[in-house]
């Protein structure tokens, strides 16, 4: 029997459970959950309650505050520390856990900003240790089926992509509500959401961004946008605040036990509302944002997002030399946490069609898969955590697919102060 891992888990927020409970349930078998780190006690103690209430075997594991980060390392001797902490701190878990001789899985972005990027390309070379990023989406059925008749050549040499995803006004505006509306924590959309989609490109045309140019604004979350279209009452956080019973964007989290024991009953110890307005004053990221990239392999990308849609999920057409794929696939709508997991980026419609330039259009069959984010979910934990078997698609994402993922959101961002094109080389240097 081969040895079980254990993993260490530093940010037991929202995105945390995912890994947690399939740790202490699916795959205990291959693997052991050694303990959690986090800045906040009541937050780890629910996360042990949780998994102590749907689990009879599971037997509470030993917590650290965020500053016995290197104490629990020395302690508890994992092989593999978990990262799903606020964005901003990525690199400072990634790069200690790397240098006391852990693996480390990060949840995406990697990290923020080029200079982070850089320290965490430094230290692997450094220590020769590895870093996975979740990238579940490249899991899914029509993804995987994209890269696969991209790679068999259905429509030749891929030129030019048009990429459209949408976030509906239930999930777009759960950014606007928590950490990630301050763009210090969380790089923006182009960094914190749009990693997934840059990396989706970079994975179907197994190439790597050159050069981005990007325009965004916030252009209608924040107060500003909220008084142009006539509203007059507003308030800080919706708990509490009569003005906000009647507000459809408003997160009420004493409605949800998971909200109000992993925030709510958590905040007195470090002052984190999880239910801020989303038409408040301080939000510093964009929720409209369009990007031209070129790539080395001299395809161009357009790619759109946008965060108060009416409607859920990614539209996606991609121009080769031999004809034209089209992607559509509708989402259904979530807000993180605030659910089951399987309901997050479930699939609702998911449609591929092929048009030959000189033959009859035709559409692609998809297998139907169980699971979160259009059944991805389950084969990333399963690639993550248990004995999957070969990848003819190389699914895995590592540190440099992690790093090319956020270069081009980085870039976007610098193009959006500046007002000019990016070169990725200039960013940093890879080994």
């Amino acid at each position: 029997m081969l040895k079980r891992k254990r993993y260490a888990h530093v940010g037991t927020g929202g995105r945390a459970s995912f890994f947690y409970e399939a740790i202490a349930g699916t795959y205990k078998e291959t693997a052991e959950l050694a303990a959690f780190c986090d800045v906040n006690q009541t937050r780890m103690d629910y996360a042990n309650k949780r998994l102590a209430d749907k689990f009879a075997d599971f037997r509470p594991v030993p917590t650290y505050k965020a500053d016995a980060f290197e104490q629990m390392i020395h302690s508890e001797k994992p092989d593999v520390v978990i990262v799903t902490t606020v964005d901003r701190t990525h690199h400072t878990y990634i790069i200690r856990a790397l240098e006391l001789g852990c693996d480390v899985i990060t949840e995406k972005p990697m990290t923020i900003d080029e200079d982070k990027c850089q320290q965490i390309l430094d230290t692997v070379k450094a220590t020769g240790r590895k870093v996975r990023v979740t990238f579940n989406y490249r899991y899914s059925a029509h993804a995987t089926k994209i890269r696969e008749l991209i790679r068999d050549g259905v429509i030749g040499d891929v030129l030019q992509v048009n990429f459209q995803w949408l976030l509906d006004t239930k999930h777009g505006a759960d950014y606007f509500r928590r950490w990630h509306r301050d763009k210090r924590n969380s790089g923006g959309l182009l960094v914190h959401k749009s990693t997934h989609h840059f990396d989706l490109v970079n994975f179907w045309l197994a190439t790597e961004p050159k050069r981005v140019f990007a325009m965004g604004d916030l252009s209608f979350y924040g107060k500003e946008n909220a008084e142009k279209r006539g509203i007059t009452q507003f308030y800080q956080r919706a708990y509490g605040s009569p003005a906000a019973q009647d507000d459809p964007f408003a997160l009420h989290l004493d409605k949800s036990p998971s909200l109000k024991a992993m925030y709510l009953d958590a905040e007195h110890e470090d002052g984190y509302h999880r239910d801020q307005s989303v038409f408040g004053d301080g939000i510093s990221i964009e929720d409209t944002m369009s990007v031209l990239v070129q790539y080395n392999n001299r395809a161009i990308l357009n790619y759109s997002l946008h965060a108060y849609s009416p409607w859920e999920g990614q539209v996606v057409a991609f121009n080769g030399t031999k004809g034209r794929i089209q992607l559509q696939v509708g989402e259904k709508s979530y807000v993180n946490a605030g659910g089951k997991q399987a309901d997050e980026g479930a699939a609702k419609v998911r449609q591929i069609f092929v048009q030959p330039i000189w033959g009859e259009p035709y559409e692609v069959p998809l297998v139907h898969a169980a699971g979160g984010h259009g059944g991805a979910d389950p084969i990333l934990l399963e690639d993550l955590f248990g004995n999957p078997p070969e990848d003819p698609f190389h699914r895995s994402a590592s540190h440099v697919d992690g790093a090319m993922s956020i270069l081009t959101g980085i870039a976007g961002n610098i193009s959006l102060r500046t007002g000019q094109a990016v070169d990725i080389k200039d960013l940093v240097q890879f080994h």
